[in-house]
């Protein structure tokens, strides 16, 4: 009788450690944090240049903006701006911080990020990968192959040849992890995914969140108008594949809010946080 009542003993004990998160040695991923922050404007910028078809006139001023993750023992970020002058002397940006200094103002020191998901080589994402300094940086293998030779020199013209060798430098000192193709878990909780061309092999990440899958977007659809018109971004290399991208974020996201743009002033407005340029998606 007593061995009888110990059995059943366990096995209720084994179904609450299932039903609480499995058996050990099978932890829950984390929960993340997704913030988006703002650290410039470019103002007046042609939206032709966004979404594919729109009118030659219209203009808008986009959000020069980076993704922080945030979960216990982890300071993510999802591309890390720019801040080299002569970026600032070619494009003129309003209201620019450095994003160290935005990070740093949110209470975030720079030195404590632990990694940046590149989502892509253009400057204005990748330039400030070096204001981190220990962070390890994840970017998709044949991106860096397509763009970064061994000697540190750009094997094509979407990167800058300060920031290809930046990324040269990262790699000989164990800093880069090439990520082997679509749909990798990266991190616990936080997936990448090919994107649409946007560059050779752009990616995006769907991030876990109390409230579902959060996809960070970046470059890979520039604007809400581009979900909402099932428009392609204009600088594409394949149209195509650039909406069959925003059609899969579509499918990924816990709900369509939780899609975010790379550079619409709007996603300031439809989430809120402790400053106009820092807002919590979830």
């Amino acid at each position: 009788m007593r061995a009888s009542i110990r059995t059943r003993v366990a096995c209720v004990a084994l179904a609450l450690s299932i039903a609480a998160g499995g058996v050990q040695g099978a932890p829950r991923p984390p929960v993340w944090q997704v913030y988006a922050l703002r650290y410039a404007t470019v103002p007046a910028f042609p939206v032709r240049y966004l979404v594919a078809g729109a009118d030659t006139t219209r203009k808008t001023d986009i959000a020069m903006t980076f993704w922080l993750l945030r979960a216990p023992g982890r300071r993510v970020l999802v591309d890390a701006g720019f801040y080299r002058q002569k970026f600032l002397d070619d494009w003129k940006p309003a209201h620019f911080v450095r994003p160290s200094e935005a990070l740093a103002r949110f209470g975030i020191p720079p030195d404590s990020v632990t990694d940046i998901v590149v989502s892509h080589v253009h400057w204005d994402h990748l330039d400030g990968a070096d204001l981190f300094p220990n962070a390890t940086i994840w970017i998709q293998r044949a991106e860096y192959e397509h763009h970064v030779g061994d000697d540190g020199l750009p094997r094509a013209a979407a990167i800058d040849t300060v920031d290809a060798a930046m990324l040269a430098d990262f790699r000989r000192a164990g800093r880069v992890r090439l990520v082997e193709g679509d749909a990798q878990e990266i991190l616990p909780g936080v997936i990448a995914y090919i994107g649409g061309k946007h560059t050779f092999e752009s990616q995006y990440v769907g991030v876990q969140t109390a409230k579902g899958t959060v996809v960070v977007a970046s470059d890979n659809c520039y604007l809400y108008e581009n979900l909402e018109k099932h428009a392609a971004i204009a600088q594409t290399l394949d149209a195509a594949s650039n909406l069959r991208a925003q059609e899969r974020m579509k499918k990924l996201a816990a709900s369509p809010r939780l899609i975010v743009p790379g550079h619409d002033p709007a996603v300031f407005a439809r989430f809120h946080g402790p400053t106009a340029d820092v807002v919590k998606v979830e």
